[in-house]
């Protein structure tokens, strides 16, 4: 049966229940809930919502919902539908961080089941003969893969915090790998573009390309019954389906078998982490953030701490003088994440100290309203490797208030692109993320140099910065990216255009986005904004560049008048929907 089948009448359903904004039956005083003033509008729903960047995996996670699941359920079944629907970015075989509010306690949750380095990694593992750095080493071969954490973090959120088991919340993905799933244009254009590296392992190029070589097509239906098994030993055995067995010797056989040294006891041995969130206080919203080894929930805060400091507001979104006073801070925030940000089982990171009011006031001191201070004069310090902005993001409400906020990744698109033999599990190349050696520029994202250097069992920095902004105490804004190390000045973004500046989400997800990251010294602009103003942050010094698009934020928010959801108009194939 074609997996689209059964879900059909889930489908049909949504799509009839789904309101068209357009619609004047709508509500009674439609004004209420869409303005008349927005240029842009979000999806509305009653009881509940998944905003991600696949629309098969969203409709999963709102018919776990309709069953009377929770957000955490509705969250674990979207994150194991990704692994089949979303290939690239969505896994089993990665690792990330989840942020979960749980209305009738009032408390919020930080779960980290970030990737793990092999217990026998050391500094100077990328290195060749000469000292240098080899790329190849972090990025395509045995060596990059870090132990992966995701399946783990999903079953001890389900554990502790849902309230289905993992047989209910794996079995659609299972369908979908068992039955096929329709190639995407994204999907086939993905597969299509990265090709050389997806093909030099056999055992991945067996499973995304036909059996003649030839790519996928549009419509054509793939089928993955090996990562349906894996799956299916997760339903039936847990983390032990995963970490100990069958699958666990043949991810062990493939790592080892391309070059790298993770063992048996090193996927035994992995441990996912609670942690306390970061917190911050924004124009009297409260932030909540992933704290480290992720970067981004301590310096969207710092961030916060600086801009609050200026009457954003009444300086307009998207302005010259907003974007220079955003890029100032942005640079000040991204010089401290070069020296400061690792693992804190490993490096005492000063959360406290740059997440103060205090350090926040002495970095608006030395900004200029008319000009800029060259990233050369603000600190000195370490570039590192390249983050890859192929990471994934969902988010989901429920009707009991329920939050989840989830960022999780294979670091490259498709990883390291070794699928494991026997399993079809894509296998991470996240030991990238660390500093292959520290202090040697290479012109890409910033990540500590001895703080991220790389070590046995520590987890590598990541950007990943899953958060939620509270109203009175309850979820407001649940919002997150992909984006390498562009995720957080995305996701300060999106907090500013609702808090500053009064749009709503899809508004807010559909604006123009900057990006500066103190080295190399560029502001990277998207094409969207406006040429005048451009000029007028020129005058000022900086140095503008339009580049790509960054970001696919996939955001909720909740209110009086309903739950709102926007998936990020940058990416094909994403969606938010509601019920």
């Amino acid at each position: 049966m074609h997996p689209t089948k059964k879900f059909r009448p889930l489908i049909l359903a949504i799509a009839m229940a789904l309101p068209l904004v357009s619609s004047p039956n709508l509500l009674a005083d439609e004004s209420s809930i869409f303005s008349q003033m927005a240029t842009a509008q979000p999806v509305w729903a009653k009881h509940g919502m998944v905003a991600s960047q696949e629309t098969l995996a969203s409709r999963t996670g709102i018919e776990i919902l309709k069953q009377g699941g929770n957000a955490v359920d509705a969250a674990v079944a979207v994150a194991f539908s990704l692994a089949v629907t979303l290939p690239r970015a969505g896994n089993i075989g990665g690792g990330g961080f989840m942020l979960v509010h749980i209305a009738k306690e009032n408390k919020t949750i930080a779960i980290d089941y970030r990737e793990m380095a092999p217990s026998k990694a050391n500094k100077d593992i990328f290195l060749d003969e000469n000292g240098d750095a080899v790329e190849k080493l972090s990025r395509e071969h045995g060596l990059a893969v870090g132990v992966p954490g995701t399946v783990m973090g999903m079953s001890l959120a389900l554990e502790k915090y849902g309230t289905m088991t993992l047989k209910q919340v794996t079995a659609p993905a299972i369908e979908m790998a068992q039955e096929g799933i329709s190639v995407t244009p994204d999907l086939a254009q993905s597969l299509a573009g990265l090709k050389r590296r997806m093909s030099q392992w056999p055992t991945t190029a067996a499973i995304f390309y036909k059996a003649d070589g030839s790519d996928y097509q549009v419509d054509d239906v793939l089928k993955q019954p090996e990562l349906a098994h894996s799956l299916s030993l997760i339903a039936q055995k847990g983390t032990k389906g995963f970490y100990e067995g069958e699958t666990a010797t043949k991810i062990v056989k493939a790592v080892q078998d391309a070059g790298g040294i993770m063992t048996l006891d090193d996927l035994k041995q992995y441990k996912v982490v609670e942690r306390k969130p970061v917190r911050g206080e924004y124009r009297g919203y409260e932030v909540v953030s992933m704290p480290p080894p992720s970067s981004g929930g301590v310096h969207i805060i710092e961030m916060l701490n600086v801009l609050q400091q200026f009457p954003i507001d009444k300086l307009g979104q998207n302005t010259a003088q907003t974007i220079h006073l955003m890029t100032e801070t942005m640079k000040r925030a991204y010089a401290d994440r070069s020296e400061y940000l690792g693992d804190p089982d490993f490096y005492n990171v000063p959360v406290k100290a740059l997440t103060s009011k205090d350090y926040a006031q002495k970095i608006a001191s030395q900004i200029s309203m008319d000009k800029i201070t060259p990233s050369t004069d603000i600190k000195p310090g370490k570039l590192a490797p390249y983050e890859s902005d192929q990471t994934t993001h969902f988010s989901v409400v429920d009707k009991w208030g329920n939050a989840v906020s989830n960022t999780y990744t294979l670091n490259f698109s498709y990883g390291s692109g070794l699928v494991a033999k026997g399993t079809g599990i894509l296998l991470n190349n996240e030991m990238d993320d660390f500093s292959a050696k520290a202090g040697v520029p290479n012109g890409y994202g910033l990540v500590g140099g001895d703080a991220n250097a790389v070590e046995g069992n520590k987890r590598p920095l990541s950007s990943m910065s899953p958060t939620i902004v509270m109203k009175d105490g309850k979820p407001f804004l649940v919002t997150g990216s992909p984006g390498g190390s562009r995720i957080i000045t995305t996701t300060l973004q999106i907090i500013m255009n609702v808090i500053d500046h009064g749009l709503n989400i899809a508004e807010a997800s559909n604006a123009a986005r900057i990006h500066h990251q103190w080295l190399p010294d560029e502001l990277r602009v998207e094409s969207s904004l406006n040429r005048d103003t451009i000029s007028l942050l020129e005058a000022k010094g900086h140095k503008v560049k339009v580049q790509s698009a960054m970001g696919s934020t996939q955001s909720i928010m909740v209110n009086e008048q309903g739950i709102f959801g926007s998936s990020d108009p940058r990416h094909a194939g994403s969606e938010a929907i509601g019920y």
